[in-house]
């Protein structure tokens, strides 16, 4: 090995050669039984949940918009658009992503926390047809005994299915 292998050439081989050996950091919510997890740089905040103003012809999950601090931003509850029932109480919170290029609040029970995963740690994303949509799972997060679904967020954000970004 040569002492320019250690070196990476590029950002990006630099950023890729950070994430490889620090892993990566998601923050991680339950909707029902179920634990997930999300990259931490697409999460600008988390705010407990109010309720949106409704916009005609929306579909079920978009749940309305809000304004924050002067910016319009649509609220998805992830739990409906993944299938789940979900209740509005105490612990419910909407997590503000920046994804695209577009600021979007999404629904979810709860907020577990922040875990760093090393790439050993993230396992392949399954291949059933039956389970959520698998294009937007990047794989499965293992750390002891939990089991975290990993969604690639941006991916759902851009999906036509969504309908919020052009």
């Amino acid at each position: 090995m040569s002492s320019t292998d250690l070196v990476p050439s590029t950002g990006a081989q630099a950023v890729q050669a950070l994430a490889r050996t620090n892993g990566r950091q998601f923050l991680t919510f339950r909707i029902g039984a179920e634990e997930y997890g999300l990259d931490i740089l697409r999460v600008q905040e988390i705010r407990s949940y109010e309720p949106p103003t409704r916009v005609a012809n929306a579909p079920a999950f978009v749940k309305g918009v809000v304004n924050l601090r002067g910016v319009i931003v649509p609220i998805v509850d992830l739990r409906i658009r993944l299938g789940q029932a979900g209740e509005y109480n105490a612990f419910t919170v909407v997590i503000v992503l920046n994804v695209a290029g577009r600021v979007v609040g999404v629904v979810v029970d709860s907020v577990s926390d922040v875990l760093e995963l090393s790439a050993d740690e993230i396992k392949p994303r399954p291949e059933v047809a039956a389970a959520l949509d698998a294009r937007f799972i990047t794989g499965l997060g293992k750390l002891g005994e939990r089991m975290l679904i990993l969604l690639d967020i941006e991916a759902m954000i851009k999906s036509p299915d969504f309908g919020l970004v052009d």
